[in-house]
């Protein structure tokens, strides 16, 4: 078995897991190695099993989906074809002359480093939420509203009695119907964005109409919960002592800014909150992988321009779990064929290609649609503090700006410390943009999380194809 060509997937998502189980089935001795203690990504994440959840698949849809996916993967495993590593964080892989050495820590302290070799690598590292700031955002009951989802799923818990679900993106539909499914009071629904704006989508919604069909079955759950709907508005503050008791929210204008008079305050305990997501590219961009703007670039079949790499999912371009399937599917076929050295064919993948290009198409469209209000800086006051980390404020970015000359994400950074805390600026870096007024770019870490330096000092000095470094 070990002299079949070895490929190391990164990331057990919908577009990590449909890349696995391709490969396996035709010839590739892959492994699957993820953060989580479970298969299935953000989409798919389940309940513990300690938690004994008797419908598990009331939240989530594409259930069977994952089932078939859940099924192959662990036939792959006991068969020998693939190993799935849990627990495992990835933080740099390294590219040798003749194969990929993939760097983990491993367990929950994340001190334990475990390296895995192998011929090729693919990337399915998903993506994370955009949260742009606002006066009040870091009291507790504020979270984003993927972590919202996140609590449901995995521990059967809501983060509150009394919820808004708030920002832009078609996360929020979903977010607020699974709220409102498990008992929470969903107070409103504020969506930043403009309905009349998907009336100059109509062709790309109209090819995709189980996406339209979803939206509406979400639009219907939320008039069956009475959940009030307010659309072209955005959370101006939120309000509370020593947690969330308020938010204000207010109206917004064809041109972005808040509408005076407007304003209402929203009694509730929760906030649930998200502008969006953007692609994570660290381990692409430490390989040196092309970024197209803030996605990795890759061709037809999901490869990298950087041989021996192929990327899929939501660090191409965030698109949905439907989209991440298609591209893992192709990627694995891909890279199977190419590590058998036979050029692959594309028509063996023809049906994955052709949803891909629709789905492309529908989520670029939405894309247009779902944008953060032209004007959410002016809701920054000085006070407001952006970067959690470190603790710099509003004011203090505009003074790196407007008095010192910062004209760009690094010169802020080097001037006030925003983004050189424990998040790296994964969370603070769209904010420090757009205050600055420059575009979002990649940033280039070293590292895609942080590492102890005695793993640092014992990187590389091992010889076998996955072996743990001496923790001493």
């Amino acid at each position: 078995m070990t002299d079949r060509p070895h490929l190391a997937v990164i990331g057990a998502g919908p577009a990590g897991l449909a890349a696995t189980v391709a490969a396996a089935a035709h010839g590739v001795r892959v492994t699957l190695i993820d953060s989580a203690a479970r298969a299935g990504g953000q989409f798919y994440r389940q309940p513990a099993a300690a938690l004994n959840a008797r419908r598990p698949q009331s939240l989530h849809h594409q259930w069977r989906t994952w089932e078939r996916l859940r099924d192959s993967l662990a036939r792959h495993v006991e068969a020998g074809q693939a190993t799935h590593l849990t627990d495992h964080h990835v933080w740099l892989v390294e590219r040798g002359s003749d194969h990929f050495t993939v760097h983990a820590l491993l367990g929950p302290e994340q001190e334990t480093p475990v390296e895995v070799r192998a011929d090729a690598v693919l990337l399915a590292t998903g993506g994370y939420e955009t949260v742009l700031p606002f006066p009040g955002w870091t009291l507790p009951g504020v979270l984003t509203a993927g972590g919202a989802q996140a609590m449901l799923k995995g521990s059967l818990a809501v983060p509150g009695r009394t919820a808004v679900v708030a920002g832009t993106g078609p996360l929020l539909l979903p977010v607020a119907t699974g709220l409102a499914a498990a008992g929470v009071d969903v107070a409103a629904l504020v969506e930043s964005a403009d309905p009349k704006a998907f009336v100059r989508q109509t062709r790309a919604l109209a090819a995709q109409p189980g996406k339209v069909v979803e939206g509406a079955q979400c639009a219907a759950q939320l008039l069956r919960h009475r959940v009030e709907l307010l659309t072209r508005h955005t959370v101006v503050e939120a309000h509370g002592e020593e947690r969330l008791e308020a938010v204000t929210v207010a109206a917004l204008d064809t041109g972005g800014r808040v509408r005076p008079g407007t304003a209402r305050r929203i009694a509730c305990d929760t906030l649930a909150i998200g502008h969006g997501m953007l692609p994570h590219t660290d381990l692409a961009e430490t390989l040196g992988c092309r970024l197209d703007g803030i996605n990795v670039h890759v061709d037809d079949e999901q490869r990298t321009d950087v041989p021996g790499v192929w990327a899929a999912g939501e660090t191409t371009g965030i698109g949905g779990a439907a989209l991440s399937l298609a591209e893992g599917h192709i990627a694995g076929r891909s890279a199977a064929a190419r590590l058998h050295g036979i050029e692959p064919d594309p028509r063996a993948w023809a049906t994955a290609a052709k949803s891909r290009t629709g789905l492309r198409e529908f989520f670029t469209a939405l894309d247009t649609v779902y944008a953060p209000p032209a004007r959410w800086t002016d809701l920054v006051t000085d006070d407001t503090v952006v970067c959690r980390c470190e603790e710099v404020t509003g004011g203090a970015i505009r003074e790196a700006v407007d008095g010192l000359g910062a004209g760009d994400v690094r010169t802020v950074k080097l001037l006030t410390r925003a983004g050189m805390g424990w998040c790296q600026g994964r969370m603070c870096e769209p904010a420090v943009a757009g205050l600055a007024g420059c575009e979002l770019a990649p940033s280039r870490r070293p590292f895609a999380r942080p590492v102890p330096l005695g793993v640092l000092a014992r990187a590389g000095g091992t010889e076998d194809g996955r072996s743990p470094a001496s923790p001493d």
